[in-house]
């Protein structure tokens, strides 16, 4: 999915000399695609750059520094960045003739995959950073701006978690009351599919010291929710205070002491390492969101084998069924790939059968794009493309029909809804439920921020909508324990 760019925050003189009136700070615009680990590096990038004197900018026309911030998991990822380069060579030419700077940087995985390859095709860049090297973006950009043409791609052999600057809580507020923070990067799964192990390396996981401080800094600015955010988040093993090694289960216990946080997610899993200690926290920690995207990916056996999933289908029920069996009132979503090289219409079938079996409150599906130096791409019997169409389109429509029935289950019932943001029309407020849907209620219901209960009056096509209600029993809510 593609997401917009950040918000902008209120801009901060730059002081000049002694004596002289402050000069205004440079801007900065960056657009971010793809998944929420984007979202969260986009941020980092802009919090080490304020350390240099920039602030955001809502639009790219005033901006002194443009940066894309790339996915490459989805097809002709790469020819789109190159056809929006094309849109800001122009602008950029525009500000030169006017006397003013702009500096272009490509990052991201796009950025990792393609190095020199960007520069040499688009003369607009004057830097390329991959997202295992964004710590050292300040420095990049200040060599860019000596007139280099700068490419930072190597994967960095210090932390890069340890020399971005800590967020401020004056930084986080105004951002809202949600936020990510990345606790692993990398994976070494080596799904046949799948661009990661190439372009963000093998996996990686943050000590618990640096998560939790990150945390802290965040709730102290107003977030109240908190996603940490993985490749194979669920294979984090990070060390803890005492040089033991901790699991996301211990992690997630930890967090949930810090005050001011009042609700934790994390995304995304793998089936392998989803382990006892895991599954127990849905069972034990009320602020865990009964809300778990767990991708199997198809549901034939012989397909995910070359995938390289190293689960079976069966597999992956049996750890549903003990997932629900902890917490009865836990949402499943996941990702499914349509279209593997070699996925006969019996392959596709069993992909149906699973979600079926799982019955998913939400899901992301995809249509199989090769992508290159991926085991994947080479595989024979590449499926043509009108048979992939024809499958993703009813396989959608089966997850159209799960997603709706779980929404229009929930109409009377009385959830807690955390508060996130102004509506569309006066008088209206946006939440979070606990299962990550939107909710529509009266602002009489509570101030940005709080935790309260909502009766559901209706489902709409994309959201829920609700009524403030008074407190309820957790047997009310259908199994929904309040997180506040």
């Amino acid at each position: 999915m593609d997401l917009n760019e950040l918000p902008a925050a209120p801009a901060r003189g730059e002081v000049g000399q002694a004596g002289a009136a402050p000069r205004a700070a440079r801007k900065v615009f960056i657009k971010t695609y793809g998944c929420q680990m984007n979202v969260y590096d986009s941020q980092r990038m802009a919090d080490a750059l304020a350390e240099s004197g920039y602030v955001p900018s809502e639009t790219p026309d005033d901006a002194d520094l443009v940066l894309l911030n790339t996915c490459h998991i989805r097809e002709k990822a790469a020819e789109k960045v190159y056809s929006e380069l094309g849109r800001i060579r122009r602008l950029k030419t525009e500000r030169q003739r006017a006397g003013k700077e702009m500096l272009v940087g490509v990052a991201g995985c796009v950025a990792q995959a393609e190095g020199q390859e960007i520069v040499r095709r688009s003369p607009v860049v004057d830097l390329v950073i991959g997202p295992q090297t964004y710590h050292r973006l300040p420095d990049v950009v200040a060599r860019a701006r000596g007139g280099a043409r700068v490419v930072e791609t190597e994967y960095a052999i210090e932390d890069k978690f340890e020399h971005l600057p800590q967020p401020r809580p004056d930084r986080v507020a105004g951002r809202g009351v949600t936020a990510f923070l990345t606790v692993q990067e990398g994976c070494d799964k080596f799904c046949t599919f799948c661009v990661v192990p190439y372009t963000r390396g093998s996996d990686v996981s943050r000590p618990v010291a640096q998560i939790v401080a990150e945390a802290a800094r965040l709730a102290e600015g107003g977030v109240r929710e908190l996603t940490l955010l993985g490749q194979n988040v669920n294979a984090w093993h990070g060390e803890g205070p005492d040089g033991s090694e901790w699991g996301l289960g211990r992690l997630l216990f930890r967090l949930a002491e810090i005050p001011g946080l009042a609700r934790l997610r994390y995304t995304t899993s793998h089936p392998r390492d989803m382990d006892d200690a895991l599954i127990a926290a849905h069972r034990d920690l009320p602020a865990l969101m009964p809300y778990l995207h767990l991708p199997v990916q198809a549901g034939s056996d012989r397909v995910l084998k070359a995938m390289n999933r190293r689960h079976t289908a069966a597999d992956y029920l049996r750890l549903i069924d003990r997932i629900r069996a902890t917490r009865a009132d836990i949402a499943m979503s996941g990702d499914f790939i349509v279209g593997f090289p070699g996925e006969t219409e019996a392959d596709f079938a069993a992909t149906m059968e699973i979600v079926r079996r799982v019955n998913y409150a939400q899901a992301f599906s995809f249509k199989y794009s090769p992508r290159p130096g991926t085991p994947g791409a080479d595989l024979p019997d590449q499926v043509p493309e009108p048979v992939k169409d024809e499958r993703l389109q009813r396989l959608q429509r089966l997850l159209q029909e799960q997603q709706r029935a779980f929404a229009v289950a929930l109409v009377g019932r009385t959830i807690d809804l955390l508060v996130e943001k102004p509506g569309r029309e006066a008088g209206q407020v946006v939440g979070r439920s606990p299962w990550l849907q939107p909710v529509i209620v009266d602002e009489k219901a509570g101030r940005i921020g709080d935790i309260v209960p909502v009766r559901i009056m209706s489902a709409g096509t994309h959201s829920l909508f609700a009524e403030p209600a008074p407190p309820a029993t957790d047997q009310a809510r259908g199994g929904a324990r309040r997180d506040d």
